[in-house]
Parts: structure tokens; sequence; C-alpha cells
């Protein structure tokens, strides 16, 4: 075998468990739409049975067919939720992960890993403290708590994505643009954010899902008023009767803001996850 048809059959040994790595992780999603679109005597039989009938039945009790709920405000409260938490933290980590990257402060290294140790904490550690100061200031069951919560959960790692970002942005368009007379605002936002846009795309995409996708503190600190989506998925999960095709169902359409955004997306979420990855 010559070294060209080496490297060949390697290659294709490479993309071969690459593709295998991705239908591995596609599975699990891929029988969840298919159970979506069966019965729920189907949904449920053991072993499972792929080939049955397909149904639209689960989407319609979802959006509230012959139920009177509608999926409408809990979506609502979650993009609410997720696009406001997700743009606040744009706009309060980009200035703090200039001041890391491009001007270090002093003891920097201590001040990240200040901003990393606040997520050791278990979220549920927190979350009866939460519950009592939301039930004093009458903010129970309130989107704009919480906005404030996904802030701050998101606010650390976005510091932590944006200064690795920032750190590959050349020095010399800075002095330029400080020689230029350029305040600090113009250079965060006409110099900074065009060269950084992959990275700032990334940490955006990923504020966006963790907010879309958080559970536990909407489930507690929501009633009806802001209940979210991943809430409002959980009601379909009952003690009496089959529900399997029904949740299957209310999961893809719950899913699928996030798949949207990350299909979107996708050529920023892999130039920023990867930058600063090759010198």
């Amino acid at each position: 075998m010559t070294p060209a048809t080496s490297a060949r059959a390697r290659r294709g040994a490479r993309g071969l468990a690459a593709w295998l790595c991705g239908l591995l992780f596609f599975a699990p999603f891929g029988w969840m739409v298919l159970t979506s679109f069966h019965s729920e005597s189907d949904a449920a039989t053991n072993p499972p049975s792929p080939g049955a009938p397909l149904t639209l039945q689960g989407y319609r009790e979802f959006f509230g067919s012959g139920t009177g709920t509608t999926p409408w405000p809990p979506l609502a409260n979650s993009l609410t939720a997720s696009v406001v938490s997700t743009a606040l933290v744009l706009l309060l980590a980009l200035p703090a992960a200039y001041a890391l990257a491009i001007k270090p402060v002093r003891k920097w290294t201590d001040v990240l890993f200040f901003f990393l140790s606040t997520k050791m904490l278990p979220a549920v550690a927190a979350l009866l403290p939460l519950y009592l100061i939301a039930q004093n200031t009458g903010t129970l069951d309130n989107i704009w708590l919480l906005v404030v919560l996904y802030t701050s959960m998101n606010l650390p790692i976005a510091v932590w994505m944006m200064r690795s970002f920032l750190a590959e942005v050349p020095r010399e368009i800075l002095e330029a643009a400080s020689i230029d007379g350029a305040s600090l605002p113009t250079v965060l936002l006409r110099v900074v954010a065009p060269v950084a846009a992959p990275g700032i795309a990334a940490t955006a995409l990923i504020s966006f899902i963790f907010s879309w996708n958080e559970l536990l503190f909407a489930r507690v600190l929501t009633g009806v008023v802001a209940s979210t989506a991943p809430v409002f998925l959980t009601s379909f999960v009952t003690s009496q009767g089959l529900f399997l095709a029904k949740v299957c169902a209310a999961a893809v359409c719950v899913s699928l803001p996030v798949l949207i955004a990350g299909f979107a997306a996708q050529d920023k979420l892999v130039q920023g996850l990867s930058l600063g990855a090759v010198k």
C-alpha cells in the first residue's frame, strides 16, 4: 500500500467514525421524533414498534386541540426570558471580557476564577433563598425574575468565553482606533464586536440554549403567568393513562427554536468555538 493510499484510508476511517458518532448522538432525537407521530398505544409497546401507523394526535394535543390549553403563552415567556437575558449577558460580558483580555486588570486570573466559582454552588442550594427573596419582593410568577436569574447564571460562562475570543483581537487595530480618538463604546461596538463576531455569536447561542432549557427555577418560581415552555412540557407527564407520544411531540416542538437558532448560526458557532484553538 502506497503512502497516499494509506493516508486516504485513514481519512476514510476517520470520516466513517465521525459519521457513526454523529448518528449515535442523533439516534435519541430521531427516535423521539418518530415516537411523536405514533399513537399512545403504539408508543407504549415493549419492544417498540417503529413501523406502527403514523398520526398527528400528539401534536394536536400539544397545541390544545380538545384540551383547552395552549402552548403559546409558555413559549412566549421562554422566548422573552431567553432573548432578553442573552442580550443582557452580551451587554455586560463584552466590556468585562475586554477589560480582562485587552486591558488586563491586576490579578485578572483571580477575577476569572471568581466568576467561575459562582457556578460551583448547586442550583438547588440557592433555590430556597431565591424563593424567599422573590416572595418578599412580590416577584413570584414574574418573567422578569427569570430574566435576572438567567442573566446572572450565564454571565460567568459568557465572560470566560468572550475573554478567550477577545484575546485574539489584533492589538494593532485597537491602537489605530485609539490614535484616531475613538471612545471606549466606539471601540467595543465598531472595532472589537465585528472582529470577534463569531465568538460573540457562539456565546449568545450557548446563553440562549441554557436559558431556554432551564427548568428548576422556572418550575419553582413561576406558576401560571410566567410559566415557561419546559414547565409546560412537564404538564404532559401524568400518573394516569399513557403520555409518551404527547411528551415526545411536545419535546420536539419545544426543541425547535433551539435547533433553528443552531442551524442559522452554525457557521458563526463553529468559527467562534474554534477561535484561538489554532495559533
